[in-house]
């Protein structure tokens, strides 16, 4: 039995004692204290997980050498491309090129190890590369999903509801493009809604279409137009993100979108899209080897193209389930290779982007949050310097979910404060506290407390911390219906960014330009 009186802890009062000791020291320790807010990206100030060995990198970049030199990759209904190759020194058969040995690491030294992507709110404005972070949400499904209206076609008023969105979420430092597929909207015209939308509702960075060079074409143009055309000559405004056509063969989309992103000194990201035993061999070592060799063809052939241009080495690996074919995520295959290819690209020296908060489930559930926390904290913890997917990815890429939106979003502001790392200042050790604080005593109400309660520990808005009784009084809510109130709070206070009515009516011009040229197509 303990010989010390338990006495009741009142968290919101310090006792008189402490009260008199701690005024002055709680001002002056509240204007010692860091201040945390919204930084528009990460500095990560954490160390690497290298996962593998000297040895092991050596043999995966010795791998993706002899890919490139002696199997080729196809560069396939572009001559233009196979002309620049040959140019360049490259063996071209047919429509294969052959990268001698050494080659793409040469043409990829031109490329920035990081580079400035410019938003038009310079408070917002990110750095891609080094030891720099930045979370972006879903991009590309077809369907949007919530828990009042199901599952359904994405329209342009779901595409604008989830920019809103992003825009209002301070742990998504970007936008995507493809925040879901506007199906409501002809196909060879949407990307002008998308890009609008991007350009009007949001003030952070954010990707431009690749679905054709015209779309390519006609985004850099619209960012003319909002930043200036000298501002594009000199700086990244815009990104392409494009996946190759694994394994080994490199599209027309691609080569298209490195002819007018990267011709016009913006950035160009490359995504080897590759599921174990489908569009690779049945092992990640080889995959990672696979997507290191395409991914680097590309970045190379941008470097062509312009040297010196904004270059991003992508990365996606899925395992897959050998008995029915459909991707796995969250499991260990691919979160080792997000570890390996990290490390790859810093030995290549280039910005890498990896996957983030990815799932097969089809709701936002227990198994969402488990596959989608297994991937999303080796993604960031490898050290990925741009991270899609991050938030709101349902049903392996096929759905935009609102809730997960919401909810993935929480997580990653945990995860912003991890990567931020530990401080051990005066402030931090908290030596001042143990003056108002007696052995035996609590440390709820002392002036240390009082000055850093605000900021000392991440608070998850949807996460629920009442006892059992509280919770079924407030309506049981689980967390997904949490986050339903939580998305339709975010839009009925969203503020839209302003923009100059001039630039805003030349945008709307080029668009009704561009539309009237041409006919609808649908497919």
């Amino acid at each position: 039995m303990s010989s010390v009186a338990e006495t009741p802890m009142t968290p919101t009062e310090p006792s008189k004692r402490e009260g008199r000791r701690s005024g002055g020291r709680a001002a002056r320790a509240r204007a010692d204290r860091k201040t945390v807010g919204a930084a528009p990206f990460i500095q990560r100030k954490v160390p690497y997980l290298d996962y593998l060995s000297e040895e092991g990198l050596a043999r995966i970049e010795e791998q993706a050498d002899w890919l490139l030199q002696e199997v080729g990759i196809e560069f396939r209904d572009d001559p233009k491309a196979l002309d620049i190759w040959r140019d360049a020194g490259a063996t071209v058969k047919g429509t294969r090129v052959y990268i001698p040995d050494g080659m793409a690491r040469t043409l990829l030294a031109t490329a920035p190890k990081q580079f400035t992507f410019h938003s038009r709110n310079s408070a917002k404005t990110v750095e891609v590369g080094g030891r720099n972070q930045i979370f972006g949400p879903v991009t590309g499904p077809p369907f949007a999903h919530d828990l009042e209206r199901g599952r359904r076609y994405a329209t342009l008023q779901d595409f604008q509801d989830l920019t809103r969105l992003v825009q209002s979420l301070d742990s998504l430092h970007m936008s995507g493009f493809w925040t879901c597929e506007i199906t409501d909207v002809p196909v060879n015209k949407r990307h002008l809604d998308m890009m609008y939308s991007h350009l009007s509702l949001s003030d952070k960075p954010h990707l431009g279409a690749i679905i054709s060079r015209q779309a390519c074409a006609d985004s850099i143009a619209m960012a003319r137009i909002v930043h200036g055309a000298e501002a594009l000559e000199n700086g990244c405004y815009l990104l392409g993100n494009v996946n190759t056509n694994s394994p080994l063969l490199v599209d027309k989309v691609v080569t298209e979108a490195i002819y007018e992103y990267s011709g016009a000194n913006q950035g160009i990201v490359v995504v080897p899209f590759i599921l174990g035993g489908a569009m690779g061999p049945v092992s990640t070592a080889a995959s990672v080897a696979q997507a290191l060799a395409e991914a680097m063809a590309c970045g190379a052939f941008s470097q062509l193209v312009r040297p010196g241009a904004p270059f991003v080495l992508g990365n996606f690996l899925s395992s897959m389930s050998l008995r029915t074919g459909a991707p796995t995520f969250g499991t260990p295959e691919p979160v080792a290779s997000n570890y390996v290819i990290a490390q790859l690209a810093r030995r290549l020296g280039v910005p890498l982007r990896c996957g983030g908060a990815l799932t097969a489930s089809k709701l936002p559930d227990a198994q969402a949050a488990a596959e989608s926390a297994d991937s999303m904290h080796s993604t960031a913890m490898a050290g990925a310097n741009f991270i899609l997917h991050a938030a709101g990815w349902l049903e392996g890429g096929l759905c935009s979910s609102y809730e997960k939106l919401v909810l993935d979003a929480d997580r990653l502001g945990g995860l912003v404060k991890l990567l931020g790392g530990m401080d051990t200042d005066d402030n931090a050790l908290g030596r001042t506290a143990y003056e108002d604080v007696e052995p035996g005593g609590h440390f709820l109400g002392s002036s240390h407390t009082m000055a850093n309660y605000e900021t000392a520990y991440y608070e998850n808005p949807l996460s629920d911390n009442r006892s059992v009784e509280q919770w079924t009084d407030a309506g049981s809510h689980d967390a997904a219906t949490r986050a339903t109130a939580r998305w339709k709070k975010l839009l009925a206070e969203y503020e839209k960014p302003t923009m100059d009515e001039g630039v805003n009516e030349e945008l709307v011009a080029f668009m009704d330009k561009r539309r009237g040229e041409m006919a609808d197509a649908w497919y």
